[in-house]
């Protein structure tokens, strides 16, 4: 990479950055609009955490595959030709990276959501417990209080 007499990246590999970045994140928001489409959204989607966190809440439909268990189970959960998109907790859990990797390593096509679990419940969304779905308040830090979507 060749940086600017400033400092910066040049615009073309500011682009090829962000390029890339998009190609491998996802955000809950787009998540939940695939999800709440109806049909196939495209992708399965992965909880990549342990069973207990499993059971105190994850997004319905998703399934829950922890990332320690990817190498064994993998073929018996997943098709090759379906892509992947992994969560774990949220911004401050790499688990969610690492499945990505260990399931990129093993020739699957692999998204990460960034924000995870904890950015899914603060925006709104439903999500399912052992008992029963629950949905939670918008947090106005992290998503609009009257819309429907950010407008990002």
């Amino acid at each position: 990479m060749t940086t600017h007499p400033t400092g910066h990246l040049r615009p073309a590999e500011a682009a090829a950055h962000f390029r890339a970045r998009l190609a491998l994140y996802t955000d809950v928001s787009d998540v939940a609009a695939a999800l709440a489409g109806g049909g196939d959204p495209g992708f399965v989607l992965i909880d990549s955490r342990s069973t207990e966190s499993w059971d105190q809440g994850h997004v319905p439909g998703a399934v829950h595959l922890p990332t320690a268990l990817v190498p064994e189970r993998v073929e018996e959960i997943l098709d090759r030709a379906v892509p992947v998109v992994t969560y774990c907790w949220g911004p401050g859990c790499d688990g969610a990276a690492r499945s990505a990797l260990a399931l990129a390593e093993l020739g699957f096509h692999v998204k990460e959501m960034i924000g995870g679990f904890e950015y899914w419940v603060r925006e709104g969304f439903e999500f399912e417990t052992g008992q029963a779905r629950e949905r939670r308040t918008p947090d106005p830090l992290t998503a609009p209080e009257q819309a429907a979507a950010c407008g990002c």
